[in-house]
């Protein structure tokens, strides 16, 4: 690809050519998914305004909800400080999961240890 646009070239993509994009609901911040994506992918998706992924299993585009109806509307789009994780804020119109679910991360609760942060300065200004 020539003329590369330079909000991709920034992107450090793997030696698959592909960055992992998250996905996250705009307005609530849920997180609905993940997906990759390769230069062409990342294109479409800035200049579509619809999320558009790299299959990896099929080795092909696919533009979420174009066969389930359950369509994403780009509303913002991040790259992290390493240049190698895209966050992509949306408008999720029905579900994000293949499974149906509105979300891919309501499947296995790893209860993992949790702990609380120790308090901050500002919290412990009078």
């Amino acid at each position: 690809m020539t003329d590369l646009d330079p909000r991709i070239a920034r992107v450090a993509f793997n030696a698959d050519g592909l960055v992992p994009a998250i996905i996250q609901q705009h307005d609530t911040g849920e997180v609905l998914m993940l997906g990759w994506m390769d230069a062409e992918a990342l294109r479409r998706t800035l200049t579509e305004g619809r999320v558009t992924f790299w299959s990896r299993s099929r080795q092909e585009y696919w533009r979420k909800g174009d066969t389930s109806g359950h369509a994403q509307y780009v509303t913002g789009a991040r790259l992290d400080c390493d240049g190698d994780t895209l966050l992509i804020r949306v408008e999720q119109v029905g579900a994000a999961c293949h499974t149906g679910d509105r979300t891919c991360f309501d499947a296995d609760d790893l209860a993992p240890a949790t702990a609380e942060a120790p308090p901050t300065e500002a919290a412990e200004a009078p």
